[in-house]
């Protein structure tokens, strides 16, 4: 028997603590352990990016992680993207839904994740660089052109309008 280690981490701003198998994934310790299903299970190898979130401000596949390697850190999940208090959603996922950058969802979580980092470092980024931050995310129902749309909304509506080298298709 394997045993537990105790493990304390911030996610969408509230501190847990919980013992756990040292071999439990970070997605599997999120899903399970907090009931946040936002974050999903797609591949478990890290290619197609549907376990997205933030750790430390850095975009990470948490089924490549273990939640041990995670005690003392601070991790966004996409149920950490909405208003807490007044439900509204984040610039991103009005975006997605404006732009139709989804279909079945399986994937946006993922995608919302990898677009929150992107912005946080460019605010005003060119297709090309869009096409490079989403390019370890997978999606297997819209293709992408309006995924891209999505994140020019985006980044207009977080950065204030100014959005640079959208000149040209997706």
């Amino acid at each position: 028997m394997t045993a537990l280690q105790h493990v304390t981490v911030t996610v969408n701003g509230i501190t847990y603590e919980r013992s756990v198998d040292p071999r439990l994934s970070l997605v599997d310790f999120l899903r399970h352990e907090l009931h946040l299903t936002g974050t999903h299970v797609g591949c478990e190898h890290g290619v197609c990016g549907a376990c997205t979130i933030i750790k430390d401000g850095m975009a990470v596949r948490s089924c490549l992680l273990l939640a041990v390697q995670s005690d003392g850190t601070n991790l966004q999940t996409v149920e950490g993207l909405r208003n807490a208090e007044t439900g509204e959603l984040h610039p991103i996922q009005q975006a997605f839904i404006d732009e139709h950058g989804l279909q079945c969802g399986f994937c946006t979580p993922g995608f919302l994740m990898s677009t929150l980092e992107l912005l946080a470092d460019n605010p005003s980024p060119t297709d090309q660089e869009i096409k490079d931050a989403l390019d370890g995310n997978l999606c297997r129902c819209t293709g992408y052109q309006s995924i891209i749309k999505s994140v020019r909304l985006a980044a207009a509506k977080t950065s204030g309008g100014k959005l640079a080298g959208t000149h040209g298709s997706a």
